[in-house]
């Protein structure tokens, strides 16, 4: 549910457009590639003008039974819900069944300041409502069931964060709240709602609330990459609910968005509404700028699971990604797709595989600061892999591809050792900073 794809602002350059350039046999390559390297599992669409001009799935939607995944095949959207949660909430609006500027105590007054959140703060992410999905403590019980009672005591039990309407922080809550308002408003669960307002309507025979995950209803199973694909546990979904709980395939998901900009699901004002952009974020949407290009769209992630959906408005097309394992970055992946779509040259990584020995990385082993930025990199080892730790965050288990050269191919992460020198040099997004091996030694 969180927001995994890194922000395309800043990437692109200006280019024209030339479908006709489409290269189809490329991407075929694109992703065989990424697939034989263990890179990346899912399915991808390309929409243009309502037609899809190009569909992929490669990976294992179930690793353990050697199942492979089709153009059908359903995946866990995360926080793209978001969005099919915003247009249901609007359509309540002009059913006349909500207000955006009612306050969050009608429904839910324990939590605070709930006199004050209104349900747009709420679509805005303003409302000062911590988001429990932060808390390491999180991970330990995603995997329970938890009804509406608890989930809201949970939240309730979290201080604000900000005046409400003040600024904007991301916080998965305030659509998990949205969710209960919905089945308040239509006395209806959240799925039946999604199924009358959106899915039936579209005809999305693959999209709908998501539940236990059932290979036989050809639903993939989320995987984590360490040495191998390792399945992931699945998050009960009765804890996202709107905020990330919705299953779709990518075909779908580029109809349901062609068919929202289209004004299939909610009026043409209230589309204006929706992607009036505050501090970089719609109601359940936001920009996905290519180049000189305006594409809408949203990013998810739930477990193992990544998504990406966008559609660009005045060339009238969309994309969609939907991944059940991802060992190299999406971005990339999306910008190279887009860059075939726009004519655009673009190239096929290698993967190079530098063997090396657990001796050999004793060299690189210490603590790592830099000058440029207050930030600590813990390096470490198991048998065959650097271990790379910045302060606060996750390890991250590195793959070595040259001589004193590794790399984190899921975040576009490079990391150069001089090791007679001491030093390191860390390569991401651009960026470079140089870091000095404080000390060999490191304390467990």
């Amino acid at each position: 549910m969180k927001k995994t794809l890194l922000s395309i602002a800043g990437i692109f350059l200006s280019i024209a457009l030339f479908p006709q350039q489409f290269n189809k046999k490329k991407l075929d390559l694109l992703f065989e590639n990424l697939a034989s390297y263990n890179k990346f599992m899912g399915s991808i669409a390309v929409s243009q003008n309502g037609n899809l001009i190009y569909q992929k799935s490669v990976g294992y939607s179930d690793v353990e039974s050697g199942i492979t995944p089709d153009n059908h095949t359903k995946y866990r959207i995360g926080s793209i819900s978001k969005t099919f949660t915003s247009v249901l909430i609007l359509k309540a609006v002009e059913e006349k069944k909500l207000n955006l500027d009612e306050t969050l105590d009608t429904f839910f007054p324990s939590i605070e300041n709930s006199d004050k959140i209104t349900i747009q703060h709420l679509l805005y992410h303003r409302s000062g409502i911590y988001s429990f999905t932060d808390d390491p403590e999180y991970q330990n019980w995603r995997t329970e069931p938890k009804s509406e009672k608890e989930i809201v005591g949970i939240i309730s039990k979290g201080e604000s964060l900000f005046l409400p309407g003040s600024i904007y922080k991301y916080s998965n809550p305030n659509y998990i709240l949205l969710s209960y308002i919905l089945e308040k408003t239509y006395k209806k669960s959240f799925a039946k709602i999604l199924e009358e307002k959106i899915t039936k309507p579209l005809q999305l025979k693959n999209t709908g609330f998501g539940g236990k995950i059932e290979t036989e209803a050809n639903e993939a199973y989320s995987y984590l990459y360490s040495k191998s694909w390792e399945k992931d546990k699945e998050t009960d979904m009765s804890i996202p609910m709107g905020a990330g709980g919705i299953i779709s395939t990518p075909e779908e998901l580029t109809q349901f968005i062609e068919a929202l900009f289209e004004g299939k699901l909610i009026s043409k004002e209230n589309i204006g509404k929706m992607t009036t952009i505050k501090d970089g974020y719609g109601m359940g949407i936001y920009i996905l700028p290519f180049y000189d290009k305006k594409g809408f769209g949203h990013s998810g992630a739930i477990d193992g699971f990544t998504s990406t959906v966008v559609y660009f408005p005045d060339e009238n097309i969309s994309f969609a990604l939907t991944s059940n394992g991802t060992n190299y970055s999406n971005n990339e992946i999306t910008i190279k797709v887009l860059s075939s779509v726009f004519g655009k040259p673009f190239d096929i990584p290698e993967f190079k595989i530098y063997e090396v020995t657990s001796a050999d990385l004793d060299k690189y082993l210490g603590i790592y600061s830099s000058k440029e930025i207050p930030l600590k990199v813990t390096i470490t080892k198991d048998s065959s892999a650097l271990i790379a730790q910045a302060t606060g965050q996750r390890d991250l288990r590195l793959d070595a591809f040259d001589k004193d050269k590794f790399s984190f191919d899921k975040v576009g992460l490079i990391m150069e050792f001089q090791p007679e020198k001491e030093t390191m040099l860390l390569k991401q997004n651009g960026s470079e900073f140089h870091f000095t091996k404080e000390t060999a030694e490191i304390k467990k």
